[in-house]
């Protein structure tokens, strides 16, 4: 029987999950997320708990910033050195600022992998794509050019600037939305996953772009916010929001059509494997080219020339499967 208790990591609160029994645990695992409070990380630390009561006698350590800054996370890493943990697992807000932090991290023994979005290879030794990026990137314009058989114009609202899973997303986007005739990008702006600076930001595409027909919100924070700016804006029927989200937070957006369909992988799962992963390295596998490492039972996550695979495809939630999914995550 687990037991729940406080940690103080630096100035910032976390939770940690001892897999069993009070006594001191074998393996200390963090997971950090880009801040907290967010529903998407919130559903990944409980895969990460599934995962670490698998494993047994396991300290997970669910944290992260009250904001998405990589100051915040360079906070929470050292934080985490200090208390020696054995394996950092974390989302990033910027792939190269945490590099210096986590490559102490790293020094020390602690290994590190990134998930969701990526640190620079040389900050961590695994990376943990939740999907194939160029999937992505095509799922992510697909879902908007799908309802626009005409065509028209299409904007994104991103995270932060510096978010590598959105920057590889919609770089990936763009190489491909030549597919689409018709399909005009017109801008892509930043939310910083804040749910007002979103919703303020999806005001301002609907004002400058009277012609607007999209917008693609490659972020569960975002899409939310979009979908609820143009419900409020009377927009329903003449903007349609997409992207990337979660089935519990869209599912009364797709009842009254702000979004006609989105995606997401199941979030819980990228937490298990991130969790799973960790715990696969602590023990001794190695991190390189072709290796196949466990995401327990998840199967095996094979390694490209940087050290990253890609856990699942992108799943489309619409009205014929929503209600299945929403009391899910």
């Amino acid at each position: 029987m687990g037991i729940l208790k406080k940690v103080l990591v630096g100035a910032l609160l976390s939770t940690a999950l001892v897999a069993q029994g009070a006594h001191a645990a074998d393996k200390k695992i963090a997971l950090v997320v880009k801040a907290l409070g967010i529903g998407f990380f919130e559903a990944a630390a409980e895969g990460a708990e599934e995962a670490a009561k698998e494993i047994g006698d396991v300290e997970l350590i669910y944290t992260g910033p009250t904001d998405t800054t990589a100051e915040g996370q360079i906070d929470v890493i050292n934080s985490l050195i200090a208390q020696k943990v054995d394996a950092i697992a974390i989302s990033a807000n910027d792939p190269d600022a945490l590099v210096p932090a986590l490559k102490r991290a790293m020094q020390r023994g602690i290994k590190v992998v990134s998930w969701d979005s990526g640190v620079a290879p040389e900050g961590r030794m695994v990376h943990l794509n939740p999907s194939s990026n160029p999937l992505i990137g095509n799922m992510i314009i697909k879902l908007a050019a799908d309802n626009l058989p005409d065509g028209g114009e299409v904007a994104v609202l991103s995270a932060s600037a510096t978010a590598t899973n959105q920057n590889t997303w919609i770089e990936e986007m763009n190489k491909v939305k030549g597919d689409y005739p018709g399909i005009d990008v017109v801008t892509t702006v930043y939310g910083d996953d804040l749910f007002d600076k979103s919703y303020r930001e999806t005001q301002g595409l609907i004002q400058s772009y009277p012609d607007l027909k999209a917008i693609i919100a490659p972020t569960s924070v975002g899409i939310v916010a979009a979908a609820q700016a143009v419900t409020d804006e009377g927009k329903i029927g003449e903007i349609n929001v997409t992207g990337l989200g979660l089935p519990s937070e869209m599912a009364a957006y797709v009842d009254n059509g702000a979004s006609k369909s989105f995606a997401i992988w199941n979030p819980i799962d990228l937490g298990y494997a991130a969790v799973m992963l960790s715990n696969d390295l602590i023990d001794g596998a190695k991190a390189e080219p072709g290796a196949e490492l466990s995401m327990g039972r998840l199967g095996e996550l094979t390694l490209d020339d940087d050290n990253a695979g890609a856990m699942a495809d992108p799943f489309v939630y619409d009205k014929s499967n929503i209600d299945k999914f929403k009391d899910i995550f």
